[in-house]
């Protein structure tokens, strides 16, 4: 394949600097800003299947996909038929309607656990939300916490979530309390007991200490906010046997997993039997969502009356996104759930493609991940396991050049090496060769 070459970005820069007049840092979430993208950010107008466009006319293949949430890349037929369908006839009630019931089926269809569901707006709201539940279920206030692990920016779980120098993090057993944000109440974090992730030792003492008070333990199936970090074997097994042990709820978070990897997500990958499960991203197919799903005993303290567990919402079971949320489901689960051995494939092509061009290459990096979605690790370590690998042994600004040595070359991906690569069922073994082809030359340029 000859090689792809992308045009200066002049008129991104142009929007850009408009939009820095009136956005703070010219955005609207500072992973998409210059925090990020220290050239300044591509400034996308289009999207099509597995390509974007930007202002300035560039043509890219699209491996970000709105982080995860693109199931079926841009401007999906079937969900574009969806939208515009509904929309003719209204676009938002704020009363119940068809659409959330049809919604709500498949989504306890496909979940094993999921009795009921409750939607809101966004994967933070969904995080909240379980919370909320898990506290007012057991009587208990505090909650369990991962290094690493991102859950929205919900005040309590904005603890160690971010990359910090490894000389700052404390011990496994006793790991140091980092805020990733101002604004926070000392006291709110008094209510989060925080351990390392992927290390069974540091668990169970950690547990043993202060398991009475745990009203949730709280975790991603795959640690996404650090890349793609999978779990040891065993390891959620028995977390989940410990959060049950000491009578405290096992959240699993599947905002990022959810509907990605099974029909029933990592759940159903891993044999896992959550009280509550979040979903966000992939559910939505690009609209804005979240859900807390899970048995009725827990849910139901979500109805009206003295005992209530408060939830509102003007938006919540937008009419919209209900139709899309159907929608994309069924495509999906169409075929005997097809669609996820595409993902699977093209996925693992991606993957296995980029370590023979790193062998081959000789660059020292590991790729990390399965089917549709994975992340790239220059570092001398032989595989990243959890936030303090990560802190320790990831070259992020080495990461950085690369994925502008891959702009410049058609593929579109964020500099950001905390997040992941998304496969979508729009991508193809041709747009995996494109990778390849720039990976390679990426490569060659940086040797």
């Amino acid at each position: 394949m000859s090689e792809i070459r992308t045009s200066t970005r002049t008129r991104s820069q142009e929007w850009f600097a408009r939009a820095q007049r009136n956005l703070v840092e010219g955005v609207n979430s500072p992973s998409r800003g210059s925090a990020v993208f220290a050239k300044g950010p591509v400034v996308l107008e289009r999207g099509k299947g597995s390509r974007v466009w930007d202002v300035d006319g560039n043509e890219y293949v699209d491996f970000l996909m709105s982080f995860g949430a693109l199931i079926h890349g841009h401007a999906h037929p079937r969900i574009v038929s969806a939208v515009t369908e509904a929309i003719a006839t209204g676009s938002h009630f704020a009363s119940s309607t068809p659409a959330e019931a049809e919604a709500a089926e498949r989504v306890c269809r496909m979940v094993p656990t999921a009795e009921t569901v409750r939607f809101t707006n966004s994967g933070t709201e969904a995080t909240m939300l379980a919370l909320r539940l898990a506290r007012a279920h057991t009587g208990r206030t505090k909650v369990l916490k991962f290094e690493g692990h991102y859950h929205g920016w919900y005040d309590p779980f904005l603890l160690n979530a971010h990359g910090h120098s490894p000389e700052v993090l404390g011990t496994p057993a006793n790991p140091a309390r980092i805020p990733d944000s101002k604004g926070i109440p000392e006291s709110t974090f008094a209510e989060v007991v925080l351990a390392p992730w992927n290390d069974v030792e540091a668990l169970e003492q950690i547990i043993r200490r202060h398991g009475r008070e745990l009203a949730a333990v709280i975790t991603e199936p795959i640690m996404a906010n650090m890349g793609c970090i999978l779990p040891r074997a065993g390891y959620l097994q028995r977390m989940q046997e410990l959060a049950r042990e000491y009578g405290a709820l096992f959240i699993l978070d599947e905002v990022v997993t959810g509907f990605r990897y099974a029909p029933g997500g990592c759940q159903e990958l891993f044999g896992l039997r959550p009280d509550l499960s979040t979903f966000g991203k992939a559910m939505g197919a690009g609209f804005p969502v979240g859900a807390v799903a899970g048995p009725r005993a827990i849910l139901d303290r979500l109805r009206w009356g003295s005992e209530m567990v408060l939830h509102y919402g003007t938006f919540n079971g937008h009419r919209l996104t209900m139709k899309v949320i159907a929608e994309n489901l069924d495509l999906l689960t169409a075929d005997n759930n097809a669609a996820y051995g595409q993902l699977g494939r093209i996925g693992d092509a991606a993957i296995g493609g980029l370590r023979d061009i790193f062998a081959r290459n000789k660059v020292r990096a590991v790729v990390q991940g399965f089917g549709p979605m994975f992340q790239i690790y220059f570092t001398d370590a032989p595989a990243i396991h959890d936030y303090r690998d990560y802190c320790a042994h990831v070259d992020a600004v080495r990461y950085s050049r690369f994925i502008y040595a891959l702009l410049d070359r058609g593929i579109y991906m964020t500099p950001s090496n905390g997040l992941h690569w998304i496969i979508t069922t729009a991508h193809t073994e041709a747009n995996v060769a494109q990778l390849l082809a720039a990976a390679n030359s990426a490569c060659v340029e940086m040797s």
